[in-house]
């Protein structure tokens, strides 16, 4: 073997750092190399000392199992083979890209081809396209970058291959093909996520689920529905509203509703009907290995059960690292008998918020009680064709019968008066309440328009409702020192806010300031007890902020029981846990 290149450890630390780990299918090493065992600890850990394997073979598992936790090899002189298998992937232990650079293998890697493992061969999409046919397979880039991204900040990484699967068998057949080949599997549904949770990379296989678009099973008499991942929320209730009900969680975004519980989606509606947690009762999941179950039992409907242990829960809001949804057995609700719609602002950021807390402290049941910066307005305004004032502004929904909502709107009406709220401004048209609300979903969208050209960050973050009027104060002050356009929006009523930031991905300076704000947002949750995600997720972009939200042995837990699910981490892999 020869001396490619003498590298310190102070080399080793500049290209390859921001705890990146070396992950390679066969490595070898050559026994001159002066490799005594020592190993850096990127995350505050003590390493484990031991030989690593040199002269020999060395599986994944085995460079996994010896070096893991965020240990990085540290050495003196590393020999390489020119002719090693480096398949180059590298795992992101602090969520940040890798330096590019050139690694001792004699030749440049870029970031890219680091990341990646061995491409999606010919053979594989041939055994797909023998399940699910050749129209449902395509290995075309732009389909496959189509596929590589979600609607949040994070560059597209591609996958080799999109898959379209009609059933769950065929989903279950591609998931043994992708065991087999280890190739890792991406679940993508509407592509609607913020926190990407749908990037991919070489050697990934997106699984594209928009074809199992039934609804197989409805009993309207017991207020449940079965869907498959492919059914949206507005499909569904499209379909329901003729019986008199619907399903009220309502994220925003046209999302399918399994994805929605992969996520742990809520939205507009959680203060008064929970989010998916609380509203799904049963789901099938095909595994890794391709072994299909259901969390409560085939055809299991019941409203609460006491058997075993609760596997719904634990798979929603796993984000496709567990498994893949192919049915949802959700909850539904009556369609209430009045719906009323009100716009109340506000003097100031902290008297709206103020307002918020005093409503949900007198037990006032609000169907919906959403918060909007006095920058979010304007942007409402003149993106959606209102006419509000440009002010702190609080959207209100009431649900019930007709003597029921009149004392709730009059004692509302009170406590905003008392916070210097202005009179309600009523949509009671269906038209004008639907307008109202149309706008305050395309809140993410008027954002954008403030600075044309832009891309756009979302992060969410909850809080105590106690806590609620500082933390929002506290992030609007520091809003007014940033260089960028932000604003501020939230599904208040349940002390959970977002921060919708309008910046130039190509601008370094403006970027590093965009993500020390998002970061010192979710610290300044996690300070007063709250949680670094609401609803969005946590995906790439706050890994290390769920170490510090639940702890390492809570997070090591995790670890175990994806483990135990995924072995070979081929479900999503590096989303959610750091690896």
């Amino acid at each position: 073997m020869s001396k490619v290149s003498y590298l310190t450890t102070t080399k080793i630390w500049n290209q390859v750092r921001n705890g990146l780990l070396i992950y390679s299918h066969n490595v070898y090493m050559s026994k001159a190399s002066h490799l005594a065992g020592s190993v850096l600890s990127l995350c505050g850990r003590r390493c484990h000392q031991g030989r690593l394997g040199l002269g020999r073979h060395m599986s994944t598992t085995k460079i996994w199992n010896q070096v893991r936790n965020g240990l990085l090899i540290y050495s003196h002189n590393v020999y390489m083979s020119k002719a090693s298998h480096l398949a180059g992937s590298v795992l992101s232990l602090c969520g940040r890209r890798c330096h590019q650079g050139r690694l001792g293998i004699g030749r440049h890697i870029s970031t890219t081809k680091i990341w990646n493992q061995q491409a999606v061969s010919e053979e594989a999409v041939s055994a797909f396209t023998s399940i699910v046919g050749s129209q449902n397979v395509s290995t075309a880039m732009a389909v496959r970058e189509q596929h590589g991204r979600d609607e949040s900040w994070h560059k597209c990484v591609a996958p080799d291959a999109v898959v379209w699967p009609e059933n769950t068998e065929q989903v279950s057949e591609i998931a043994k093909i992708c065991h087999k080949n280890r190739y890792p599997m991406i679940p993508f549904g509407t592509g609607t996520g913020l926190e990407g949770g749908v990037t991919a990379g070489q050697g990934m296989v997106c699984i594209q689920l928009s074809k199992l678009d039934q609804i197989t099973d409805f009993h309207p008499e017991d207020f449940d529905v079965c869907v498959q991942p492919g059914v949206t929320r507005n499909a569904l209730n499209d379909y329901l509203r003729d019986q008199g009900l619907c399903f009220p969680i309502d994220p925003g975004a046209d999302a399918s509703l399994c994805g929605m519980a992969a996520t742990s989606a809520s939205g507009t509606n959680a203060v008064r009907y929970g989010t998916m947690r609380e509203n799904v009762m049963n789901l099938e999941v095909v595994l890794a290995d391709g072994t299909i179950i259901d969390t409560a039992g085939k055809g299991r409907r019941t409203k609460k059960t006491s058997a075993g242990y609760n596997l719904t829960n634990l798979i929603i809001g796993s984000e496709g690292t567990l498994g893949i949804i192919t049915k949802a057995t959700l909850r539904l609700h009556g369609i209430p008998e009045t719906t009323m719609a009100a716009v109340c602002s506000f003097d100031t950021v902290h008297s709206a918020v103020d307002t918020v807390t005093q409503v949900m402290q007198c037990g006032v049941p609000m169907a919906r009680i959403e918060f909007l910066d006095d920058v979010m307005m304007d942007a409402c305004n003149k993106f959606s064709g209102l006419n509000h004032p440009v002010a702190p502004t609080l959207f209100l929904e009431f649900h019930g019968s007709s003597a029921s909502i009149k004392p709730q709107v009059e004692l509302v009406g009170e406590l905003a008066s008392m916070n210097n709220g202005s009179d309600f401004q009523w949509a009671e048209q269906m038209e004008d309440k639907n307008k109202l609300w149309k706008a305050r979903h395309n809140a993410w969208y008027a954002g954008l328009a403030l600075r044309p050209g832009s891309k756009g960050l979302s992060t969410d973050v909850c809080v105590p409702i106690s806590e609620l009027p500082s933390v929002i104060v506290e992030t609007k002050e520091d809003l007014k020192q940033c260089s960028f356009i932000g604003t501020i929006v939230g599904h208040v009523g349940d002390g959970n806010f977002h921060v919708l930031v309008a910046f130039n991905p190509e601008d370094p300076e403006e970027m590093k300031q965009v993500k020390e704000f998002t970061e010192r947002v979710t610290s300044r949750a996690l300070a007063v007890q709250g949680t670094c995600t609401g609803e969005h997720g946590i995906g790439l972009g706050k890994r290390h902020f769920l170490i510090e939200e639940v702890g390492d042995a809570t997070v090591d837990v995790m670890r175990l029981v994806k483990k135990a699910l995924d072995p070979h981490n081929l479900m999503n892999p590096g989303k959610v846990l750091l690896p």
